[in-house]
Formats: structure tokens, C-alpha cells, sequence
């Protein structure tokens, strides 16, 4: 897409509502909340008869209300009341909400530089952008709120925090979606600044056995790597983003929580083999001969080795919680793969979970009685991985597996909805239901007295 003039000014007012989360510093979150619900029925009712309707884009026009600029005043009131008692925190995502992904659009879109490899829809330009810039008007938003010298958004402990939500916020801006990025990009960012705002991460820097853990993970992650790659497990991008994950892992976790990958690496490229040729048959196959790429290792190993590091920077209270909402993201991802490689191969009688309608075996969101046992088996395999290793006792195995089958589950009942609808590819959901396992087992942990 070019930078139109219309869509020039949709981003340049998109930005400059920003400037009103500067009222936050001096706002209850009920005056704030309130004035979001206002600009929601201003955005709905008056906008539109004021000629708001030279910032719809065409889309809006078939449908007869933009939804874009229903969503941005609808995300901030989610916002303020997510954060209610740290409004701080609501500005910051605000910010990032709106020069962030304003700048992503005026320079991206302008630029023309080089297209990202994931979306070449998107620039490296808009991608920088929206990182640089949408980190600085967090940074100033956050300082400004709490009542700080606003030379303290350049301090290291304020960007420690803004410079990790940032990126990850920039990075969901990026993907090929058709969810609107003001519903994304406050909703995945609410969830980061939650998580690394419990995150300290001198706690990591200063722990003198962080160098050699991460020398020994590169090391073993290479082996591991090269090995992949002679004997077609995965390709050379694949096998080089499995290094930088697996490495990011053995810093968090060590040697232990790397078993844990390993294990899922093992019982996925058994998973893949199996049957393969009744797959190919089938056209339903993993392409290149079941060698897995950097999409589906990122996919799959992203979000566990977020969490690896986490579980290294959190206070010593929340660190097991970390380490087991790690576990369960990887049996997700074990549970997850096994299903569909087996039920593709052996499946058999496929339904959809949310019509229960049979289903040609590989129907995005179709589940098997075998895929779904075979699910069941690698989650509870992966599962047992962590005792082995110490991470932790053997009684919170079944939690563990548990976690892991319902987030397989959850991601069987979105599938089909989510990719039919365009909202998002297969390696998004893969991403996404290994942060349903992590997050179901963190409630799992909350429900236990």
C-alpha cells in the first residue's frame, strides 16, 4: 500500500491522538475511562457528520463504520482499565499505540526500503520505525504520568522496560493479519508490559554463571543445529533460529530447560517422519521433506524462550511460575505437532471441535481420536522432561500436560475460524497456542490454594 494522502492523514490524526494520554498524569482512571467512552461516541456519532468520513478507508466505506477508529478509543478504555491502578503503564501503550504505528506507516510506507521476509506487505523501514519511535514516546508517556524529570526516559530501567514491549508490539504490527492493529497491538502489548514489568534484569547480568551458560548453549545448540540440517530435519534458516532459541533457553533455564526443547525437537521430527509418505500422498505433507523452516521454529520456540529469560530476570517468588508456564508452552507446541502429524497420517474420522462437521484429514482446526491421543502422549513425554532435569517436582507433571493438551485445544477451536477469516496464518497460531498453554497453566497455579 502507498502512502495516499488520505491515508496520510488518517495516521497523522491517528498520532496526534496520542498527545491526549498526556491528560493521564493528571486524570483518575474513572475521568480517564470516562473520557474514553466519550471519544468512542464522538469517533461513532459526530466524527462522521464533521467529514471524519475522509479518514475511512475503503473497506470502511462497504461496510458503513470504520472500524479502525471505533477500535482505537474501544482499546484505550481497555487499556485504563486493565491498568486502572498504573496508569503509567496505559500511557505507555498509548503511546505506542499511536506514534509507533503512525510513524510505522508514514516511513514505512514512504521509504520503500527492502520488504520483510514474514510480510512483504510491511519494510524493515516501518518495522525500525515503529520501534525506535514508538519506545521514545512510551519512554516520555511513562516518566511523564508517574510524575517524573522527563530526562528519565532515556534512564536504563525505563527503557528495560519500554525497548522489550516496544519490539514486541512492532513485531505484531508486522505480521500478515487482517485484525485491525488497534486491537493487536494494545492487546499483545498489555500482555508484554504486564510480564516484563515483573522482570529485573540485573538479576540475570549479575549472575556469574550466565557467561558459561550461554557459551555451553551456543555450543550444544550447534551440534544439535548441524545435526538437524545433515540429516533434513531442518533447513539452514531453520537450523540457525533454532541456535539463537536454543541458546536463549540454556541462559534462562540451563542445560534442564534445553531437555525440555530437545525433547520437543525429537517427538516433532518423529511425529513429521511418521507416515510421511501417506501424507505426501495426500498433498497434506510438511513441504521440503519435512525439514522445518525458521517460520515454524520461531513459531514454535518463540514464545518458550521469551519465557526462558523471563524465568531468569523474575523475583525468586514468580521464577517457578515462569518455568512452568515454559513447560507447558513447549507441550503445547509438542501436544500440537504430534496431533496433527499423526491425525494427518492415521487420523482417520476428522471434525471440526467447533461444528463437529467430518473434515478431509489437515483441515485447519480438524482434530482425530488418534492425533488428539498422540497429542496427549508427547505433552504428557515433554512433560516428564522437566523432573528429569530438575525444573521441577513430579507432581506438577499432570499439570503440565494438562496445560499443554487444552492449549493444543484452544488452538484446534480458533484454527479453523482464524485462518478461514484471513486473521491469521498458520505460524501465528502456532505462536499463539503455545502462549495459551503458558497461560493456562499460570491460572492452573493461581486456582491452587
Amino acid at each position: 500500500m502507498n502512502l495516499t494522502p488520505a491515508e496520510a492523514r488518517r495516521k497523522l490524526v491517528h498520532t496526534a491522538v496520542g498527545s491526549l494520554a498526556l491528560l493521564l498524569r493528571f486524570m483518575s482512571w474513572r475521568e480517564a475511562a470516562l473520557m474514553a467512552v466519550a471519544a468512542f461516541f464522538f469517533n461513532w456519532l459526530a466524527l462522521p457528520r464533521l467529514g471524519g468520513r475522509g479518514l475511512w478507508r475503503e473497506a470502511d466505506h462497504g461496510r458503513g463504520y470504520p472500524i479502525g477508529i471505533l477500535l482505537y478509543p474501544l482499546a484505550v478504555l481497555g487499556l485504563i482499565l486493565a491498568f486502572h491502578g498504573e496508569l503509567w503503564k496505559a500511557a505507555a501503550l498509548w503511546g505506542i499505540l499511536a506514534v509507533g504505528d503512525g510513524m510505522a506507516a508514514f516511513l514505512g510506507l514512504a521509504a520503500g526500503s527492502a520488504r520483510l521476509p514474514w510480510n512483504r506487505a510491511k519494510s524493515w523501514a516501518g518495522l525500525v520505525a515503529f520501534a525506535a519511535f514508538g519506545t521514545i514516546a512510551a519512554s516520555v508517556l511513562a516518566v511523564w504520568t508517574l510524575r517524573l524529570p522527563l530526562a528519565a526516559w532515556a534512564s536504563p530501567r525505563v527503557l528495560a522496560l519500554t525497548v522489550p514491549v516496544t519490539v514486541v508490539c512492532a513485531l505484531v504490527e508486522s505480521l500478515p493479519t487482517t485484525l485491525d492493529d488497534n486491537l493487536t497491538v494494545p492487546l499483545v502489548g498489555a500482555a508484554a508490559i504486564a510480564l516484563f514489568s515483573l522482570a529485573e534484569p540485573a538479576r540475570l547480568l549479575a549472575d556469574p554463571e550466565v557467561g558459561s551458560r550461554l557459551l555451553l548453549g551456543f555450543a550444544v545448540n550447534a551440534v544439535i543445529a548441524v545435526a538437524a540440517r545433515a540429516t533434513a530435519l531442518l533447513d539452514t534458516p531453520g537450523a540457525a533460529s533454532a541456535v539463537v532459541i536454543g541458546t536463549a533457553i540454556t541462559v534462562g533455564l540451563g542445560l534442564a530447560g534445553l531437555l525440555l526443547m530437545i525433547a520437543f525437537f525429537v517427538l516433532g521430527g518423529a511425529a513429521t517422519r511418521l507416515g510421511y509418505a501417506r501424507k505426501a500422498a495426500r498433498g497434506i505433507a510438511q513441504e521440503n521433506g519435512g525439514a522445518r523452516g525458521w517460520r515454524n521454529a520461531w513459531a514454535n520456540g518463540g514464545v518458550p524462550a521469551l519465557l526462558a529469560l523471563l524465568a531468569a530476570m523474575a523475583p525468586s517468588e514468580l521464577r517457578a511460575v515462569c518455568t512452568l508456564a515454559y513447560a507447558a508452552a513447549v507441550a503445547t507446541a509438542a501436544a500440537d505437532t504430534c496431533s496433527s502429524e499423526v491425525g494427518k497420517a492415521y487420523g482417520g474420522r476428522t471434525v471440526l471441535l467447533t461444528t463437529w462437521q467430518p473434515v478431509p484429514p489437515g483441515t485447519e482446526g480438524g482434530v482425530s481420536l488418534a492425533g488428539t491421543l498422540a497429542g496427549a502422549v508427547a505433552a504428557a513425554l515433554l512433560a516428564a522432561m522437566g523432573p528429569a532435569g530438575r525444573l521441577y517436582a513430579w507432581m506438577l507433571v499432570p499439570l503440565v500436560a494438562a496445560a499443554g493438551v487444552l492449549g493444543s485445544l484452544a488452538e484446534s477451536v480458533l484454527g479453523n475460524v482464524a485462518e478461514s477469516r484471513g486473521w491469521m496464518g498458520n505460524d501465528a497460531l502456532n505462536a499463539l497456542n503455545t502462549a495459551f498453554g503458558a497461560a493456562i497453566m499460570a491460572l492452573m497455579l493461581l486456582a491452587v490454594p
